[in-house]
């Protein structure tokens, strides 16, 4: 299937989990589809946009998997959104305004307190060439707004079913302000029709503007593009993602140590039919993507969620995959190591520990001290193998009588250093004897 789809974000700060749930969505479509994946920066807020988060974003969306087909900015085609202006007002679509804003307030305030809705009069579109220059030569300058068709608007949402709004509900939208500089609409629909955007995925906070952006596109001559509306992601206790910014940005749950499969997991299947599992490849997400499968329902973003899935992605990661990743963090275990110690991990991270266990020194947590020195006396015979463990904590419990909690606890504290953690038979063999008889002697061991 042709076509293309677009992630819009305004360079103006950090990308966060609501933002790259967008970018998924979309992304996850047009991989299925076969259609172009499009990053367009909305970047026409010059004071506010920056390179720096510009490159954050594309970092970000790298890290998640997603590899854009095109790069467009949207201060780069100034050109063709003034073309588009000037079409509407020959059109008689593109009108101007010299209200201030005080004095539209007044008038929205007049409205309600006669119990009609606040909607923009046209007054402006009744002053006369004379009235204009008047108002011009007050030093007063127009902001231009689209005059809408009346009647419905009607779409078939890919997400939401059938919708319509009464275009006669809403006032003539704003497109370009007093100073010359454009709205988000119309350079948001004049870049869709050039770049070819086949379906616009976003949330459902954007219905409101789809039936203005309807008019607008056929205005300009074109096919309005598909639209899907999917339920917004809020935070745990339901409040909004934004006010959270800083600890659900993409960028701080990587330096938290999230996985970017886990977050992408979790991005791709909330608020959907599926269950919220964790999966290796994007791959695999797409197979499952589906905009039957969007709820309409806000979604309910939970760290400890992404938290638990980041645990068992790692518990489910084969050797292959986790090598070059311990590589990096300078650790050289093998397969038996990884699997040993990965479903005891929440975060990649918590492997340096355990590397560190079976590799070099400790501090020995020493509860019963002449128990772990019987211990350390029968130690069995090295080479030690999986049954190593079962065969030395049997003599044990011959020796001294003790079972449970009682026979294994101390042991574990002495040669790990924690209460909890590996299999003791799968992580006894990769300490070795040496290390496990110095630190059940309450010494460090040696690497």
């Amino acid at each position: 299937m042709a076509g293309a789809l677009r992630f819009a974000p305004s360079p103006t700060g950090l990308i966060h989990i609501g933002n790259a749930r967008t970018a998924i969505l979309n992304w996850l479509h047009a991989r299925k589809t076969g259609a172009r994946f499009i990053l367009r920066f909305d970047d026409t807020d010059a004071e506010r946009s920056s390179e720096e988060f510009a490159a954050a974003i594309e970092k970000d969306l790298a890290w998640l998997g997603i590899v854009p087909d095109e790069i467009h900015r949207q201060s780069l085609r100034a050109a063709a959104h003034d073309a588009a202006a000037e079409k509407l007002r020959q059109a008689g679509r593109l009108y101007p305004c010299y209200e201030s804003a005080d004095e539209l307030d007044r008038k929205r305030a007049r409205q309600r307190a006669r119990h009609l809705p606040p909607v923009y009069d046209r007054a402006a579109l009744k002053l006369s060439d004379e009235e204009r220059a008047r108002l011009e030569g007050e030093g007063r300058r127009p902001h231009w707004r689209f005059l809408l068709d009346p009647g419905m608007v009607s779409w078939d949402d890919s997400v939401r079913g059938p919708q319509s709004i009464d275009a006669g509900s809403l006032s003539d939208p704003v497109l370009i302000r007093a100073d010359g500089s454009y709205l988000y609409t119309l350079p948001s629909v004049v870049d869709d029709i050039d770049l070819g955007i086949s379906h616009v995925v976003r949330g459902e906070d954007h219905v409101a503007n789809t039936g203005v952006q309807i008019q607008l596109f056929k205005a300009l001559g074109a096919r309005p593009p598909l639209f899907a509306h999917h339920g917004l992601l809020t935070a745990a206790d339901g409040s909004g993602l934004s006010k959270r910014l800083g600890a659900l940005s993409i960028s701080a749950l990587r330096a938290d140590g999230m996985e970017a499969m886990a977050v992408a997991s979790l991005a791709a299947l909330i608020g959907t039919s599926e269950a919220v599992a964790p999966h290796q490849r994007m791959g695999e997400l797409v197979a499952l993507f589906d905009f039957s499968k969007l709820s309409r329902a806000p979604a309910r973003f939970d760290p400890a969620e992404l938290e638990a899935l980041n645990a068992r992605l790692l518990h489910d990661m084969a050797f292959e995959t986790a090598q070059p990743r311990l590589a990096e963090l300078g650790i050289g275990g093998d397969r038996d190591f990884w699997e040993a110690v990965r479903g005891n991990l929440t975060r990649l991270g918590d492997v340096e520990y355990w590397w560190k266990v079976v590799s070099s020194d400790i501090e020995p947590v020493i509860g019963d001290a002449d128990y772990c020195a019987l211990a350390a006396s029968l130690l069995p015979a090295e080479p030690w193998d999986s049954q190593s463990w079962k065969a030395w904590t049997a003599r044990l419990k011959e020796a001294t009588g003790r079972s449970g909690k009682a026979l294994f606890q101390p042991l574990r504290l002495a040669l790990t250093g924690l209460d909890r953690g590996p299999e003791m038979a799968a992580i006894f063999p990769l300490i070795g004897k040496s290390k496990s008889a110095a630190r059940l002697r309450g010494q460090k061991a040696q690497p």
